[in-house]
């Protein structure tokens, strides 16, 4: 017994030499073609130089395990990686000419080696690869691939991240040389902000007891804040990339599978033959997202804004019974209707990113992203902006004409008087807009974290349990299903493959998700947290708990991701600086909308106490001392050196000096002259001089460079002119 538990957790952690693993299923294929589809499968993989296994992954599928058929071959493909890198400028330095010599002074990272061999099974024929896309083409039946979890490392990883409270650069290559740039990125991005979350904390906090809401101090600070940590993250990202030796890679990516040339063209310069898409037809498709946006700002707006009205009408107005439960009828209206209606927008989204015909996955992925943005955009912060700008300034105006929204309650209602909206004396809440950014910087941040972690955890085991005990009740009752027999597995291999099939199961990690959340959170605090400044406070606590969180999250809810390269967090940067520029415009007219209110009514609902000149002349200085503070703090930081511009120079240096060495065959030291002082004056020497000089052409250029042999005879001369020149006639100075 004892020896049986710990083969299962020697098998837990220990992935016997298996790189990835490719899930085969066959269930919906007949049998000819899926036999057919899986010897070509195997065979494309030997012709690539990996090695094959395969197991019986349950379910109507097959577990193909893959690694390097040999350490010479893998060494071969990262030294052939490391070459094009360099070629392509993204190494400084050219690997050595000697393979293992080149590998030996540089170790191998496991990301590396994991992506190298990604890209052997992915890329096309034509570019080496063995042409794999799961799910497409001729692959009808991979349905996935994926590097196997080291639950080794993961064990010691959460458990060094859940005691330390802040990362340094060590935990940062430590997560980059497993999950590859792209995920160390996003943590270094999300170390950096929750870094700088300490000074709008404790300003924050400061400012609430001191000055209450919507104070212009704070605002100024927060807006100042923004742009000096975009502009530092740009340093560190530019710094992190030199590091990792990435800076420049998307210069050099794949192309993407779904990508359609309409001609092939020589290169004038390689003369190899190219496939392009004309980027005027591609510039015409794009033109499309000015309609999307249009449709997506009409379809959620209106959906948001009735939703709105609803829930005004219902709190504000409604007088009958079970108000206190009908009042989260908007809540559950949006809840179900807008996660219904992004998905859709979101398939349509692809479907015209896919119609732009990308060449790359990077710029595909940029395209996505902006779409996404725009969806997100609308859904996170229209809420607010509609009641910071139309229900506060307009409430006595609109309130009374919201009686259409009376239906959603008149079953419940006793009589219609408590269904009208008073056409007069209304008064809005003036704690509506406070408690609604506390909604989304709070209770809204909690629910996400339960969503993102817990609940699919509960749904996971729920999910196995379930499907347990319906094995168990079978197997009691002599009911086999003999279509699709429970998979027998070598006892020495049993825990494994379970462990394998667990992790087959679970869905792929998109660092892009995260990454959304965090920009999204950034945007709340640089626009609306004028309204309450604690807001800081609540994100500084939630971020510590999610960077602990995502690290589960990908080390237990999903796949380990491909670890793919980066240098930068691409598309989202610019939404950084978007939402950066958004922040100086709501914070300057939010504080001129409410901060000469007591309680925060600001006009109180009706617009007459409002100068619509006052408001576009605050917006407009804000907007323009937005711009010349930002220009100021880039120009301070690019002035500013750091350690990884100066690696940069550094590498550069010594490539130029190694250079120069082989080409010349001399050092590049200056090797002194002789000066001619140790050199004694004989007959045999001046004839020696005089022949040499009999022997020469006696050009005009000879006759000039013998006039002084040494440097000391040259010296001599220099004096003897300064002496000559010198006031006084040539006395020598005392």
């Amino acid at each position: 017994m004892a020896s049986t538990h710990a083969s299962k957790g020697h098998a837990l952690h220990e992935n016997y030499g298996v790189d990835y693993v490719i899930s085969f299923r066959f269930s919906t294929t007949d049998q000819v073609r899926a036999e057919a589809q899986f010897e070509k499968l195997v065979h494309a993989l030997a012709n690539v130089g990996l090695a094959t296994e395969a197991r019986d992954g349950g379910n109507s599928s097959v577990l193909l395990f893959l690694k390097p058929a040999s350490e010479k071959y893998l060494a071969s493909a990262v030294y052939r990686s490391r070459i094009q890198d360099w070629l392509h400028g993204i190494r400084h330095a050219a690997p050595d000419k000697q393979t293992q010599h080149s590998l030996g002074a540089e170790a191998i990272p496991e990301s590396e080696k994991l992506r190298i061999l990604y890209q052997l099974i992915t890329n096309p024929t034509s570019e080496g690869g063995a042409g794999i896309t799961p799910k497409r083409g001729e692959w009808t039946c991979v349905e996935s691939i994926f590097p196997l979890h080291d639950h080794t490392f993961n064990k010691e990883w959460i458990k060094k991240w859940s005691s330390a409270y802040l990362l340094n650069m060590d935990d940062l290559d430590q997560v980059r040389n497993r999950f590859g740039e792209k995920v160390s990125f996003y943590f270094a991005f999300l170390q950096n902000y929750f870094t700088f979350l300490f000074f709008p904390a404790a300003f924050g906090f400061s400012v609430w007891v001191l000055l209450g809401y919507f104070s212009a101090i704070y605002g100024i600070a927060i807006c100042l804040w923004s742009v000096i940590f975009i502009e530092y993250w740009k340093k560190q990202e530019a710094d992190l990339a030199i590091r990792w030796a990435t800076r420049g890679v998307s210069t050099i990516q794949a192309k993407r599978h779904g990508f359609q040339p309409e001609k092939e063209i020589k290169d004038p310069v390689t003369h190899e033959t190219v496939q392009i898409f004309p980027a005027t037809k591609r510039f015409q498709r794009q033109l499309l997202q000015v309609p999307f946006t249009l449709v997506t700002l009409l379809l959620l707006g209106s959906l948001i804004a009735i939703c709105f009205g609803i829930e005004v009408f219902i709190s504000e107005v409604y007088g009958g019974p079970f108000k206190s439960v009908l009042v989260f009828l908007p809540t559950g209206l949006l809840t179900t209707l807008v996660p219904t209606l992004s998905t859709f927008l979101t398939q349509f989204a692809t479907r015209l990113t896919d119609y732009e015909n990308w060449e790359t996955e990077d710029s595909y992925q940029a395209a996505m992203t902006q779409k996404i943005f725009v969806l997100n955009f609308i859904t996170s912060y229209l809420p607010i902006f509609l009641t910071a700008f139309v229900y506060v300034p307009f409430g006595s105006l609109i309130v009374p004409y919201l009686d259409v929204f009376s239906l959603t309650v008149k079953p419940f209602a006793e009589d219609e008087k408590q269904l009208r909206a008073p056409k007069a004396g209304f008064e809005i809440n003036p704690a509506r807009l406070r408690k609604q950014v506390i909604y989304f910087t709070v209770t809204a941040q909690v629910v996400n974290l339960a969503m993102e972690v817990i609940v699919p955890y509960i749904k996971r085991k729920g999910f196995r349990k379930m499907e347990e005990t319906k094995s168990k009740r079978a197997t009691k009752r002599g009911i086999t299903n003999s279509a699709n027999p429970p998979p027998v597995d070598h006892p020495e291999e049993a825990a494994f493959l379970q462990r394998v099939r667990n992790e087959a199961e679970l869905d792929t990690y998109d660092v892009t998700a995260d990454l959304r959340e965090m920009v999204l959170q950034f945007g709340y605090l640089s626009m609306f947290s004028v309204v309450w400044p604690l807001a800081a406070i609540s994100f500084l606590i939630n971020d510590w708990i999610e960077m602990r969180a995502d690290a589960i999250k990908i080390t237990v809810e999903m796949q380990r991701p491909i670890p793919w390269r980066a240098d930068s967090i691409g598309p989202w940067l610019d939404n950084l600086g978007f939402l950066s520029w958004t922040g100086s415009l709501t914070t300057s007219a939010l504080v001129y909308l409410f901060s000469g209110s007591s309680d925060g009514s600001g006009p109180g609902g009706s617009p007459s106490t409002l100068k619509g000149w006052a408001l576009l002349l605050t917006v407009f200085f804000s907007e323009h001392l937005y711009f010349l503070v930002r220009t100021a703090v880039r120009t301070v930081l690019s002035k500013l050196d750091s350690e990884g511009l100066q690696k940069e120079r550094r590498e550069r240096y010594m490539v130029r000096k190694k250079y120069l060495e082989e080409s010349i065959g001399l050092p590049l030291e200056p090797q002194p002259l002789p000066s001619g002082d140790d050199e004694q004056i004989t007959r045999l020497s001046l004839e020696e001089q005089a022949r040499r000089e009999s022997l020469m052409h006696q050009r005009p250029e000879d006759r000039f460079w013998g006039r002084q042999r040494y440097a000391h005879e040259t010296a001599e001369i220099g004096v003897g002119i300064i002496r000559k020149g010198a006031p006084g006639g040539g006395k020598k100075s005392q």
